[in-house]
């Protein structure tokens, strides 16, 4: 079988493309960075270096695939972030049709079903309706938990301030580790067995925010770390302070008022999945190890 995967060597598509390639396949992997050849070679996979801002490319790229994984790339320079990731997936729809692919296989998110009010990830929304308008394809969408990663992103605030927290506070949060969304996403495309339209969560551990708090707290030896829950404003003064882009910042606090509200984790818990291995207390190590080399 012949597969694309897009998102480089990232913390899904690596994982994700290694576990095609023992299974025998041909995988190739997309990347904007002519520095990743080397290291997507080694995996044992054909390297496409291009954007995926880029239509043509994509088609070419996508020629003869039996199935395809399709993922936005971060842009922390976004000045309307919603626009851009939805203008990937109109790229993405666009290359798909022209290259007559018929299985993909989608990386979403929990919450893709707002198509506003979830920052980035009602961007995602827009993604899913481009694919779900294309016909003769069998689709799954991926919408995997909050990421455990997206918690290295505290790691400054507990050394020099000794909390961690966001704009949402006293909230339980599905999470999920990425090794587990690859297996997932592995899973699909080896099986395809998927027909139509349809939508897989992913979660591998329910914790509330006081909880994340502890078992991070006690993986550095800070017993006592709180969750603290900030004002928006200065959730999102903090983010310009970190260097983010403006509109980057106001769609992450964005989103943090719809896991402040329940509203991203509706559609989750309407279609809860079985939850996936790697639970809080195993990423905590991960925090650890980043934390005292941070």
């Amino acid at each position: 079988m012949k597969y694309i995967i897009t998102g480089s060597t990232g913390h899904i598509s690596k994982p994700l493309s290694e576990q095609l390639i023992k299974a025998g396949h041909n995988v190739t992997i997309i990347s904007s960075n002519d520095d990743k050849v080397k290291q997507i070679e080694n995996l044992g996979a054909k390297a496409s270096i291009g954007s995926v801002e880029d239509v043509a490319f994509l088609t070419k790229t996508f020629a003869g695939a039996d199935a395809i994984y399709t993922m936005v790339p971060p842009k922390w320079d976004a000045k309307d972030w919603k626009a851009y990731i939805h203008s990937i997936g109109k790229n993405y729809a666009a290359a798909i049709k022209a290259a007559d692919v018929k299985k993909v296989v989608n990386l979403s998110s929990m919450g893709a079903h707002m198509p506003k009010g979830c920052g980035p990830v009602s961007g995602l929304h827009f993604v899913e309706q481009e694919l779900n308008a294309l016909e003769g394809i069998d689709l799954r969408h991926l919408r995997p938990a909050y990421f455990y990663y997206n918690l290295l992103g505290n790691i400054d605030m507990v050394k020099h301030i000794g909390i961690i927290g966001s704009n949402y506070g006293d909230v339980t949060l599905p999470m999920v580790h990425p090794n587990d969304i690859a297996a997932v996403a592995a899973e699909e495309l080896l099986k395809l067995d998927f027909k139509g339209k349809s939508i897989r969560y992913i979660a591998g551990d329910e914790c509330n925010t006081s909880e994340i708090a502890k078992v991070l707290g006690n993986a550095i030896g800070k017993p006592d770390l709180q969750w603290v829950k900030f004002k928006d404003e200065d959730a999102l003064n903090g983010m310009l302070q970190a260097g983010l882009a403006q509109n980057v910042a106001e769609n992450l606090v964005e989103m943090g008022t719809a896991i402040a509200s329940g509203e991203m984790a509706v559609d989750y818990y309407k279609h809860k999945p079985e939850l996936s291995p790697i639970k809080l207390k195993d990423f905590a190590k991960e925090f650890a190890a980043a934390y005292a080399n941070s």
